[in-house]
């Protein structure tokens, strides 16, 4: 279950150091997030520990992602959020 501290952690793990991925990961977890099953929500919380590098090339297309349920929230993001 996600408190209210470890949605805050969240939620500061999502600022990163590129504005591409602010960009997505801000607006999703303010009004996305809350939607995701518990399970999806730890795969999310799980994907903000990859490196920046990595989390562009998977969303801006330029790299597949390998990993099936990174690859399905990676997907379900792209769908809520207009980059």
């Amino acid at each position: 279950m996600f408190t209210k501290q470890r949605y805050a952690r969240l939620k500061w793990a999502c600022r990163r150091g590129m504005l591409e991925l602010d960009v997505i990961f801000m607006p999703f977890v303010e009004e996305g997030f809350n939607d995701l099953s518990e399970a999806d929500k730890l795969t999310f919380e799980s994907l903000l520990t990859c490196d920046d590098p990595d989390l562009y090339a998977w969303f801006m297309g330029h790299q597949p992602c390998h990993n099936a349920q990174y690859k399905r929230i990676i997907d379900h993001i792209l769908s809520r959020v207009k980059v």
